[in-house]
């Protein structure tokens, strides 16, 4: 199985992380992207061997059985068209590609800052892990989380890695900006 949470819809260069690595996973789940975070709304993508092999019960039985309270909302519908043609319309699924070469340099070029252990990139989606403060995991990374908040960069962390995504329409301005308040952040909490 495989989630599409930041590996879907375009984040890659490709509309999904299974076009990116040429495979075919029995199943995959995913949310956010579909309707652009605008309004709940989620889907599981099956293959056909899974399709077929469930649809093979008893004709009194339902294949597939699920649902939920909101299922088929209209607004969460509307705006998954919406999303669609929009991702369709400005080039957003293969957008990433244009742009993976200088999020990689730029990402990378934070090697050898103060208290980096590695810096990891795919497509438009990075890590940056950083050594730990003796008996204090997680406390740099959320150090520079705050940092960089009040310097007008979000991001997310996890332990003591930084992880990076960022929107599909990010230009290459705005990958020099990220990666300028984010060294300086790496800086101040060494």
């Amino acid at each position: 199985m495989l989630r599409a949470i930041v590996t879907g819809f375009g984040r890659l260069g490709t509309p999904f992380a299974t076009d990116y690595f040429g495979v075919t996973p029995d199943l995959v789940t995913s949310a956010k992207g579909i309707t652009n975070g605008t309004v709940p709304m989620g889907a599981v993508f099956a293959s056909r061997r899974i399709h077929d092999a469930l649809m093979t019960g008893p004709a009194s039985q339902i294949e597939l059985f699920h649902g939920y309270t909101y299922s088929a909302h209209p607004v969460a519908c509307a705006a998954g068209i919406a999303t669609l043609d929009i991702y369709k319309d400005e080039g957003l699924l293969t957008r990433g590609a244009s742009l993976t070469d200088h999020w990689q340099a730029a990402m990378h070029s934070l090697r050898g800052q103060p208290n980096v252990i590695d810096v990891r990139a795919i497509g438009l989606v990075a890590g940056v892990e950083l050594s730990s403060r003796p008996d204090a995991v997680g406390a740099r990374a959320y150090d520079v989380m705050v940092d960089c908040f009040n310097h007008g960069l979000v991001l997310r962390v996890s332990g003591d890695s930084i992880a990076m995504s960022p929107p599909l329409i990010v230009e290459r301005a705005h990958i020099d900006d990220m990666v300028s308040i984010l060294g300086d952040a790496l800086k101040r909490a060494a």
